[in-house]
């Protein structure tokens, strides 16, 4: 088969520059598979274009496509940058707009990889496409979200977390869904290009078959119920990011998590929001104190987000963004494992510090929490699997709770996003996470999206953004462990590496 451009979409073979536009349209409309929008079906019908791009042009032409869908993709489905850095966080607007495109770059950066390794090892045939082209797309997502640190936003896996394929994320987690979806949809290809009704039919089971047993694993119960169900209440206070820290909130914001915690006396379980308090936890120590006191009188455990200030390793005092549980016979924490790279912490020299901080950019450090952490235990001896904020998007990461956490704890601040796709695209990650790991969780944030999640990744009640909530619900902790929480991403990362690795040989042995 020939390898020169390819006419798509009846675009002319000549004309690269119009297909490369094309991608970048296709990739933007994409983000409309993912939350809020939840046009899950859109993703396969968008992508099969630049599938068969890959497969019909030269390696470095494929690059250049996927790269293009990919920024398309990643301007518009992380757009929300712009708001935190300029909007909340003061930068200046050309920085504001630089490190948003830059992100996107970089993302796209890493797809046009994937395009380059479809194009390089299905050498035009359809039907090693139909193994190599979910192989490779499902490498670059895993190394996008470990590269610099990481940001997996925006895996396709998320945005099927309504369709039968969900299925398969308690077996193969998220990059799994995505490795289910691209084998679905490279198959309509294989199925097209098929020269005999034997491969027809083969195409076309390749194509329904992703889809019928994942719908069928949706009615697995992976886990089960472990003790009484708890009654549990998620806290609000609906502060927006540009007051949060103002000192004149500090006591109102205190008041009204302390007195929505006193009218919820009948709950085990009381959630308040990352950095829920905006204080360093000695400076209010006697308001911690207090709170406390009413908690265990009451038998309750409160769990809250607060800036933790700890002297055990640094004469200074380091600082962590940590959940505290109180109510308990005795305090605990955690602290974030999984900092945010020019949010929470800065990996810069010194001088590039003092010019962020002329420049109204944030530039101090947080601490790094130990990988190995005690799980808050609760006074009824439930265990808790805590996330901050964005840790939430690693599911491996996440799987040290387990098996001993029958509820997850996700807390955030997605205040720092406003009025956009950010927040809900976060909760379609944390219901991955409860199907996942076949267990409950409990979503406080500081202006929404609250929710609670069942086990199955289901949405059982959800807070309205920007106002302040209390939501009140009974949730079953639950024991016993998903295919996914014994392995992990290993088995699919295996099978993808072990099919690049494969064709890649089998390509060097043909020259």
């Amino acid at each position: 088969m020939a390898r020169d451009i390819h006419p798509i979409l009846l675009i002319p073979a000549d004309t690269p520059r119009l297909s490369r536009l094309i991608a970048f349209v296709l990739g933007a409309a994409t983000t409309l598979a993912f939350a809020p929008f939840g046009w899950s079906l859109l993703a396969p019908l968008l992508i099969l274009p630049l599938l068969y791009i890959c497969l019909t042009v030269a390696p470095r032409d494929a690059a250049g496509h996927a790269f293009w869908y990919g920024f398309g993709l990643f301007l518009t489905g992380t757009y929300w940058i712009y708001i935190s850095v300029h909007v909340y966080g003061g930068a200046a607007l050309w920085i504001a707009v630089l490190l948003m495109v830059g992100l996107a770059l970089l993302m796209a950066s890493t797809l046009s990889m994937g395009g380059w390794l479809m194009s390089r090892l299905s050498l035009g045939e359809p039907w090693l496409l139909l193994l190599v082209g979910p192989a490779a797309w499902v490498l670059v997502e895993w190394v996008r979200g470990w590269i610099l640190t990481g940001f997996p936003w925006m895996a396709l896996g998320y945005a099927q977390i309504d369709s039968p394929l969900s299925g398969w994320a308690p077996v193969l987690g998220v990059y799994g869904v995505s490795f289910m979806l691209l084998l679905s949809t490279t198959a309509i290809i294989a199925t097209v290009k098929a020269a005999t009704a034997r491969g027809r039919i083969i195409g076309i089971s390749a194509i329904l078959l992703p889809w019928v047993i994942g719908g069928i694993l949706t009615f697995v119960d992976w886990t089960r119920p472990d003790g009484q169900a708890l009654r549990a209440t998620i806290l609000q206070a609906g502060v927006s990011q540009d007051k949060k820290w103002d000192r004149d909130q500090l006591l109102p914001i205190m008041e009204y998590y302390h007195s929505a915690t006193l009218s919820a006396a009948d709950s085990d379980i009381v959630l308040w929001p990352e950095v829920a308090i905006p204080a360093l936890n000695d400076q209010v120590e006697s308001f911690i104190a207090r709170v406390e006191s009413d908690a265990r009188m009451s038998g309750q455990s409160v769990l809250f987000g607060i800036l933790e200030r700890s002297y055990e390793r640094s004469l200074d005092g380091r600082i962590y963004n940590s959940v505290m549980l109180i109510g308990a016979e005795e305090r605990q924490s955690y602290r974030k494992r999984h900092l945010v790279p020019f949010g929470e912490y800065f990996p810069v020299p010194p001088s590039v510090r003092e010019w962020m901080k002329m420049q109204n950019l944030p530039h101090a450090d947080l601490a790094k929490g130990d990988d190995t952490q005690p799980l808050l235990t609760a006074a009824d001896g439930t265990r808790f699997g805590v996330a901050i904020c964005y840790e939430d998007a690693y599911g491996s990461e996440q799987l040290y709770a387990l098996p001993d956490a029958g509820i997850l704890i996700n807390v955030s601040n997605d205040a720092w996003f406003g009025d956009s796709i950010a927040p809900h695209q976060h909760l379609e990650i944390a219901r991955m996470r409860s199907l996942e790991f076949g267990r409950p969780a409990l979503r406080s944030t500081n202006t929404g999206i609250s929710a609670f999640i069942g086990a199955d990744g289901e949405l059982l009640q959800t807070g309205k953004q920007f106002v302040p909530e209390l939501m009140t619900a009974d949730i079953q902790p639950r024991r016993g462990m998903t295919p996914y929480a014994r392995g992990g991403n290993w088995p699919i990362l295996g099978l993808c590496l072990a099919i690049l690795g494969l064709f890649w040989i089998r390509n060097r042995a043909s020259l």
